[in-house]
C-alpha cells in the first residue's frame, strides 16, 4: 500500500519545499531536479525497457515509445514543460489553468501504470516529483487564484498518480494493454529526463554540481 503513497508525500514534500524556500527556483531545486532527471532515466532503462522489449516486439516497441514521446510533447505544448520544471503563471491572472491542470494530471496518471510491476519506479517517480511539485506550488502561492483553486489543483495532482497503479492493478483491461501503456509511459520518461538532463546551467559552479547530481542520480538507480 505504501507505494500508492509515495506519490502523494512527494507533493506534500514539494509543498513544504515551496512554502520554506519562497522561491521560484534555487539552486538546490535545480540539482535536486537534475538528480530526479538522471535517476528517472536510469531506472526506466534499468528496469522498464528491458522488461517492455521483452513481451512486445522491438518494432512494435519503439513505434509505442516513439507514441510516448509525441504524447508528452503535445501535453507540452499545454503545460509549458510543467514537467521538467517549467512553470509559467502570470500573477495577475485569475483565471484558473485548466490546460496546465489537465496535461499535468494526464502524465501523472500515465507514470502511475509502471508501479505496480516496477516497485523500484515509484522511487524514480517520487524523487521527480518532489522539484515539481516545490516549483508549481510556489507558482500558484505567488498567483492570484484562491486557495480553494490551489489547494483543489494539489489534491487532484497528488492523487493521479496513485489512480494510474491502481487502474494498472485492478483493471482486466488495463491489464490486457499494459505493456503497451508501459512502453507509452516510457517515452515520456525518456523525454522529460533527457529534457532536463540536456538544459544548461548557469555558470560553471553549478555545471559542476549538476554533473555531481546527474552522476549520484544514475549511481543509485543501478543499486536499487
Amino acid at each position: 500500500m505504501n507505494k500508492y503513497l509515495f506519490p502523494i508525500y512527494a507533493i506534500i514534500i514539494g509543498v513544504v519545499i515551496a512554502f520554506i524556500t519562497k522561491k521560484q527556483k534555487s539552486i538546490g531545486t535545480k540539482l535536486l531536479l537534475s538528480f530526479s532527471g538522471a535517476f528517472l532515466l536510469a531506472l526506466t532503462l534499468f528496469d522498464l525497457l528491458p522488461e517492455v522489449y521483452h513481451h512486445l516486439n522491438a518494432k512494435q516497441t519503439g513505434l509505442f515509445i516513439m507514441c510516448g514521446i509525441l504524447l508528452q510533447i503535445i501535453l507540452e505544448f499545454f503545460s509549458k514543460g510543467a514537467e521538467h520544471g517549467h512553470v509559467h503563471i502570470h500573477k495577475d491572472n485569475t483565471q484558473f489553468p485548466w490546460l496546465l491542470f489537465l496535461s499535468l494530471c494526464l502524465h501523472s496518471l500515465l507514470e502511475g501504470f509502471p508501479i505496480h510491476q516496477h516497485n523500484d519506479m515509484v522511487y524514480g517517480i517520487l524523487i521527480h516529483k518532489i522539484p515539481i511539485a516545490a516549483l508549481i506550488s510556489a507558482f500558484l502561492l505567488q498567483s492570484n487564484y484562491s486557495k480553494l483553486q490551489i489547494i483543489g489543483f494539489l489534491v487532484v495532482f497528488a492523487i493521479m498518480t496513485p489512480l494510474g497503479t491502481y487502474i494498472s492493478n485492478n483493471t482486466d483491461l488495463a491489464t490486457g494493454y499494459l505493456d503497451i501503456v508501459n512502453a507509452i509511459v516510457i517515452g515520456i520518461f525518456l523525454h522529460i529526463s533527457t529534457t532536463i538532463l540536456f538544459e544548461t546551467g548557469e555558470g560553471h559552479k553549478f555545471n559542476l554540481s549538476k554533473l555531481v547530481a546527474i552522476c549520484l542520480g544514475v549511481l543509485i538507480a543501478y543499486f536499487i
